[in-house]
């Protein structure tokens, strides 16, 4: 009776095994990558499961429990394979990030494996809405027992992805409790989207909620020479542009996750019917295309404005990811390589766009290790004789 249903179901797991190990294609949905990719080791349990049910049942023909049992271990291994790959990155993260930045003491290892499926996700508490001008809001997010007259906490200001033309400052909030419980403030911003309003306008906004942040400091309680920027996606291009242009000693690092940094690279080489139709979303963005529009294209392209003396940079970037490329953080490296600012780009072999959207799974272990490290070395104090 349950033959052909477990069946399928062990060709789906297997179908979505396949994307731990290839970048999906354009015609996909590229979420179920995430879902692969940072949940699979549930789904891995679950093939088990299949296998298990294929090979004790009876009644059906040999040749369907047969291939429903591989389909289904098949799937398991390569549902496991971002676990494994996982574990390769965090053996050598700590001495990278120590080599570039410092050394740090953190609480916790760079990927645990029970934390797959025991993590606990960090305390929460409401954010404060504030307005940094008419229709831009900020969210802040306070550290624990930050509101008495303690020292000054350093300030992570985030930077949401979307495209240019959508996302918001609610955009993933996990990551931002997760911060302010490490003690450091952090304020969610927002910036106007496209294509209503083109480049510089994102820019201008984030330098905006950056001078009221700096203003409003010590009602804040934040020290407004530590600041840090964090971007994902379209967030990390603002942020790395906005880092390495505005020349503001309180900028003293910033964070790409799978952000382009080159946007005529990433016109170049990529296609009119890709996943997020990309030649036109920049040509709505940038007001053009890189013949016609040039400048705007070099100005939004932080690989562009590297020079010797940029704020510490930290990459991290998935392999299989569909909708900005790799290359982007690997080519961003190589060129702040050339002029010696400290940096260290991580590379995910696994993963896809979006491999922080679970704290506990192998992409978020990794970045939390990782960023958590880079913002306790970046931000801290310097030490007076």
């Amino acid at each position: 009776m349950l033959r052909w249903p477990l069946f399928l179901l062990a060709i789906s797991l297997l179908i979505l095994g396949f994307l731990t190990v290839t970048r999906s294609p354009d015609w996909s949905p590229w979420k179920l990558a995430v879902l692969a990719g940072e949940f699979g080791h549930w789904l891995a349990a679950l093939a088990a499961v299949v296998a298990l049910a294929a090979g004790l049942g009876s009644g059906s023909e040999p040749w369907i429990r047969g291939s429903t049992a591989a389909s289904a271990l098949a799937a398991a291994g390569l549902l496991l394979v971002p676990a494994w790959q996982a574990r390769r990155v965090a053996a050598d993260l700590p001495s990278r990030l120590g080599g570039a930045f410092g050394p740090a003491r953190l609480d916790a290892p760079a990927f645990r494996g029970s934390e797959l499926f025991l993590g606990e996700d960090p305390p929460t508490r409401p954010p404060q809405t504030l307005e940094v001008a008419p229709g831009l809001p900020l969210d802040f997010y306070r550290p624990p027992a930050a509101d008495g007259d303690g020292p000054r906490r350093p300030c992570v200001i985030l930077i949401h992805g979307g495209g240019w033309e959508s996302g918001d400052r609610g955009q993933l909030p996990k990551l931002n409790h997760w911060i302010a419980s490490r003690g450091f403030a952090v304020a969610a911003v927002s910036y106007r989207l496209a294509p209503a309003h083109r480049w510089p306008a994102q820019r201008e906004d984030v330098e905006r909620a950056i001078a009221f942040l700096r203003e409003r400091a010590p009602a804040l309680g934040i020290d407004p020479d530590r600041l840090v920027l964090v971007g994902r996606s379209a967030g990390g291009q603002i942020a790395q542009v906005v880092a390495y242009t505005s020349r503001l000693p309180a900028i003293r690092g910033v964070v790409g996750l799978y952000a382009p940094s080159d946007l005529i690279f990433g016109y170049v080489n990529t296609h009119e019917n890709d996943m997020l139709k990309s030649p036109a979303l920049m040509r709505r963005f940038l007001g053009g295309t890189p013949d016609s529009a040039r400048a705007a294209y070099e100005s939004a392209s932080g690989w562009y404005h590297v020079r010797a003396g940029m704020p510490p940079t930290l990459l991290l970037h998935g392999r299989n990811d569909a909708l900005a490329w790799y290359r982007h953080s690997e080519r961003l490296a190589a060129r702040l390589a050339e002029h010696r600012v400290p940096h260290v780009y991580v590379e995910l072999p696994w993963a896809t766009h979006g491999f922080d959207y679970n704290l506990h799974g192998p992409g978020g272990q990794i970045t939390r290790f990782a960023l958590e490290w880079f913002l306790r070395r970046v931000t801290e104090p310097p030490v007076h004789p």
